[in-house]
């Protein structure tokens, strides 16, 4: 991401959506030379983003071409980030994910350092796949990507697109779009985890199990805690996000069956993944769209954020407007 070549004119650039699309989205187009402004109904810490395991992984995103090619640009980025800003909340870790067989998962092409390991997965699998990883942590990496803009989050619900000031829009609402947008595609996914104590679950390896969706679990260590997942199910926009106390106690019964030992549960969290068939990043008369990400927000928000920016300096010189 050099933001030295091929520079647009300075723009007034809004930001609907404070999530890990949005937020990200700001910050590379301020460091684009924009003016940018975050608008969004809630903060960070109140999104969907917040309650995500946060383990980069191209999990529930198409086209797979246009993934591969984000997720690798967002792996370098918080690869980088992870080095140099200890403070974002990211760590690089080892992730082992199971597998029927040894044949190359569709997402092989953005990981440089994927190996096959034939033999029996910690989680019951066959096989599985080992490379590195980013993790991120919602409750440090929200805050620091918005203590890196310029301009506070100003919180206010959007009602119209067309209202919104700025010479340029980047509609980031994620489930939100549907009623700004009439966008029928989305759909609402429902995802819930358990937060324990470390206990004696390796505190720099990441278990998944993705096989099948309806049997879904991952196990992703964070610096002081271990986030144990979840689930994927179809839901309408206003299910409620209590977590389900007898879905917590399965998701931790199947990790104790596998012979991982974690501590005492301290807590569980529960959100509505913005799923469509495509990600939709495409710009529309000053509104550039950029939702729809399914489980893989945090997994393509820096390459997402990065083709926004090219979108940026395709700009009418006399308008100062996106075209």
């Amino acid at each position: 991401m050099d933001p030295s070549e091929g520079r647009s004119p300075e723009l007034h650039v809004t930001v609907v959506g404070a999530g890990v699309i949005g937020l990200t989205t700001a910050v590379v187009l301020q460091r684009d030379g924009h003016r940018v402004q975050v608008i969004a109904a809630e903060r960070g810490e109140r999104t969907t983003s917040a309650a995500a395991a946060a383990l980069w992984y191209p999990f529930r995103a198409s086209p797979p071409e246009r993934v591969n090619a984000w997720s690798r640009k967002s792996l370098d980025e918080l690869t980088r980030i992870a080095r140099e800003h200890p403070e974002a909340g990211v760590d690089v870790l080892t992730c082992l994910e199971s597998a029927d067989d040894t044949r190359p998962p569709w997402w092989a092409p953005c990981v440089p350092d994927l190996s096959i390991d034939a033999g029996p997965h910690p989680l019951g699998a066959p096989h599985g796949f080992r490379f590195t990883a980013p993790r991120i942590e919602p409750s440090l990496h929200l805050p620091w990507l918005e203590s890196q803009l310029d301009s506070p989050v100003r919180v206010e619900r959007v009602q119209s697109l067309a209202a919104v000031e700025g010479d340029c829009v980047v509609n980031c609402t994620g489930l939100g779009a549907r009623a700004l947008t009439g966008d029928a595609e989305l759909l609402g996914l429902y995802g819930q985890v358990a937060i324990t104590e470390p206990g004696d679950i390796d505190p720099d390896v990441a278990l998944g199990d993705e096989r099948d969706e309806s049997a879904l679990i991952y196990v992703i260590p964070r610096r002081r805690e271990i986030v144990i997942g979840g689930c994927v199910v179809p839901s309408a926009d206003d299910r409620s996000l209590v977590p389900d106390p007898e879905r917590t106690d399965a998701m931790l019964q199947r990790v104790r069956a596998a012979g991982l030992r974690p501590g005492r549960l301290a807590g569980a969290r529960a959100g509505l993944r913005p799923y469509r068939n495509a990600v939709r990043l495409e710009r529309e008369g000053r509104v550039i769209h950029n939702y729809g990400h399914g489980g893989a927000g945090y997994t393509l928000a820096w390459g997402c954020a990065d083709e926004v920016r090219s979108m940026m300096r395709h700009v009418d010189a006399s308008t100062r407007c996106c075209v």
